[in-house]
């Protein structure tokens, strides 16, 4: 299927017409005047195609599906990106650690794990990020956004990713089996964690006191006792916690719940 880059109904009516003389950064007066401007959420666009792939965000339109898996997709180029995870091909190898990725850009992306370069933080609470697209992300932890719904159940998500793998709880697909064991996971990066199990491996260390894990996401709880960061707080009563397991472990004093049947 090919995309066609036919202008949408409300791509021309609201033109940018509003222009800053003698700026140097942007968009030039000439460009302005031939944004496509969405009228849902008012992002510009300078070509029409550009804002028909956008606009089905808001139309919530699939038109690529894979015949693998089902999984649906907004553009053909992501569709190409996700078939990959079927054939298993992984072009592009981390000189470092020798990680292999499907994608250039993921692969950019990791290799500043190593260099521990994050040019993105967050100016509402300093965390940083090496890319772009985990900043906007974790933006969503402090203004709530949660844009991504699934169809079935209604349960709302803050990344398209993560109702990608949610989406697995109802099908009950597990496309990704460790070649140590007989295990398989619904999800790559679930994959990835059981895998050091068998190897071992840690491979975030923390820049303080030098500690080390074997999930990111374990070393972010684990540096917020070094800073004070408590990002999670109850609804209920207001106090705030470091890690979201802390969180709920906290709110059976509100519910009566067993904390250890959670």
């Amino acid at each position: 299927m090919e995309e066609q880059n036919q202008t949408p109904d409300c791509g021309n009516k609201n033109i940018c017409k509003g222009t800053k003389s003698g700026s140097s950064s942007g968009p030039s007066d000439q460009q302005k005047l031939r944004l496509h401007r969405c009228q849902q959420c008012d992002k510009a666009f300078t070509r029409p195609s550009l804002l028909k792939i956008h606009l089905r965000i808001h139309t919530e339109e699939n038109p690529y599906s894979c015949e693998q898996c089902g999984h649906i997709f907004t553009r053909l180029y992501h569709l190409k990106i996700h078939q990959l995870i079927h054939s298993g091909e992984r072009p592009h190898s981390c000189d470092e650690c020798g990680a292999a990725f499907a994608r250039l850009d993921v692969l950019k992306n990791h290799q500043r794990l190593h260099i521990r370069e994050k040019p993105y933080s967050c100016d509402q609470c300093g965390a940083a990020f090496t890319t772009l697209t985990y900043l906007k992300i974790h933006q969503r932890v402090h203004t709530g956004e949660r844009p991504y719904s699934c169809d079935l159940c209604k349960q709302a998500f803050s990344a398209i990713g993560d109702l990608n793998n949610h989406r697995r709880v109802h099908t009950g697909e597990k496309p990704y089996p460790c070649d140590q064991c007989e295990k398989a996971f619904a999800q790559r990066g679930t994959l990835n964690r059981h895998r050091r199990i068998h190897t071992g491996e840690k491979p975030y260390s923390c820049g303080n006191c030098g500690k080390s894990f074997s999930r990111l996401t374990t070393l972010s709880a684990h540096q917020r006792l070094h800073t004070g960061w408590k990002p999670y707080w109850c609804d209920q009563c207001g106090k705030t916690f470091t890690a979201n397991s802390g969180l709920k472990h906290h709110q059976c004093v509100h519910t009566g719940e067993n904390p250890v049947q959670l």
